[in-house]
């Protein structure tokens, strides 16, 4: 086992991608929280938002923007109070929280999909935006962005962080503005009772829309609570970056969308906010898409780490991620974005519902974790896979997409976390039971 003052040069530089941050290096949590509210508050928002008001009255999408923001809420504390007590990453903390060697490689690979595709996602958006502003290929567009935000992401935290102290005042800017503008057109109570402009939605998918759209970032949230010091600087960022961003932002996209009667999200800044609010709407997108390639290069590492035992540099994946996420959105994948939010809405959410469980009920791996992280080191061995966790992860997926009463989002995090404890409960009956052992380092 390495110990702490052998690898801290090489992890800061590395952003501690496969160790234990140190307290010495946690962070205030109003610079988290910006960025928190930073992942949420960017222009897939706006599109999310005007999706909803194309397809649902006021409030309809005001209660399907509040179960899904109380579900995201939810899963994001109690990660993130997991992740701030360890010190580690999403992807890096499950090896000892319920999923073992195989469940952690298996969610790597998930995340990593998953936070790849946000990147070509958003990066198409941007592109998007950018080509209807100044003209030119979107795909050259979609390169030159591309390219803007691997570059960032080189440089880890401090540079995510600094993009959200720029981007986030002037998101909020184009935000005010463009709806101060519409209501000199509307009262607010006429904005409120205007009819649904396009096909109407149902309550249960637009609430696993708001879910969905993410449930990637509040499972990866250890990423960034990592560097908080303590639990109640996981709940002031968690309540305060995602309530303001899923009200302030998605809201106002619904009222845009009835105002303007279409989900285009560009025409509708065009409208309300000229060019130079487009652009800074556009631009914002950096401050999502950042941490989805920051957490997909974490997931990366870990996945190399435990299927091949090297330890290879996060910068590098940075770099290879950056170019296939950017291959991605020159091809076009933004025509999957709702069934893609929809499926995530379902299979993400027993995650954080098993993590919870094992971390703060089961708690198998308490001792291994009390010791190790009061010498600021990884515990020592974890297991090889857990049958249970596997087990309970598919099945609660299957409930998710077959049951059709409720919010698949919420049945599919409830089961996952119900039928993991409800197994150990039988199986284990309270003893701590591991199958195999794996030493972390030779």
């Amino acid at each position: 086992m390495k110990k702490e003052e052998e690898v801290t040069i090489g992890e800061k530089y590395d952003d501690y991608a496969l160790s234990r941050v140190p307290k010495s290096e946690r962070k205030h949590w109003f610079g988290i929280a910006t960025m928190r509210f930073g992942q949420i508050s960017a222009l897939s928002q706006f599109l999310l938002g005007a999706a909803l008001g194309y397809g649902m009255d006021f409030w309809t999408a005001f209660w399907a923007i509040t179960l899904g923001a109380v579900i995201l809420e939810v899963v994001s504390i109690f990660v993130g109070i997991a992740g701030m007590r360890e010190g580690l990453s999403t992807t890096l903390l499950v090896r000892w929280a319920g999923f073992g060697k195989l469940g952690s490689f298996l969610l790597s690979l998930v995340i990593a999909i998953s936070m790849i595709g946000w990147f070509g996602i958003q990066n198409e958006v941007f592109a998007n935006g950018i080509h209807q502003i100044v003209g030119g290929p979107v795909w050259l567009w979609s390169i030159v962005t591309g390219v803007s935000v691997t570059l960032i992401v080189l440089f880890g935290i401090l540079s995510l962080g600094f993009t959200a102290y720029v981007t986030v005042p002037l998101f909020l800017l184009v935000v005010f503005y463009s709806i101060s503008n519409v209501l000199t057109q509307f009262s607010f109570g006429e904005l409120i009772a205007l009819p649904v402009p396009g096909p109407e939605i149902p309550l249960a998918v637009g609430a696993s829309m708001v879910a969905g759209g993410f449930i990637a970032g509040a499972i990866i949230t250890p990423d960034m609570s990592r560097f908080n010091r303590s639990v109640g600087d996981v709940i002031k960022q968690t309540v305060i970056g995602i309530t303001f961003g899923e009200y302030i932002i998605g809201l106002v996209g619904v009222l845009l969308a009835h105002a303007a009667k279409t989900s285009d999200v560009i025409s509708i800044v065009m409208g309300t906010s000229g060019i130079i609010g487009t652009i800074i709407l556009i631009t914002a997108t950096l401050k999502i898409n950042d941490w989805n390639l920051y957490s997909s290069s974490l997931g990366v590492v870990n996945l190399i780490d435990l299927g091949f035992g090297k330890r290879v540099n996060r910068t590098l994946v940075t770099i290879i991620l950056g170019l296939i996420g950017t291959l991605f959105s020159v091809l076009g994948i933004l025509g999957a974005f709702e069934s893609f939010l929809v499926l995530l809405g379902v299979a993400l959410p027993p995650v954080g519902g098993i993590m919870t469980v094992e971390y703060f009920i089961v708690k198998r791996y308490a001792k291994e974790l009390k010791e190790s992280r009061e010498k600021g080191v990884l515990p020592e061995t974890y297991e090889a896979w857990n049958p249970i966790t596997l087990i309970a992860w598919i099945a609660s997926i299957a409930i998710g997409l077959t049951i059709h009463w409720g919010i698949p989002s919420v049945n599919s995090l409830v089961a996952g976390g119900f039928l993991y404890w409800l197994l150990n409960a039988i199986v284990h009956r309270g003893k701590k039971v591991t199958y195999g052992e794996v030493k972390t380092y030779k």
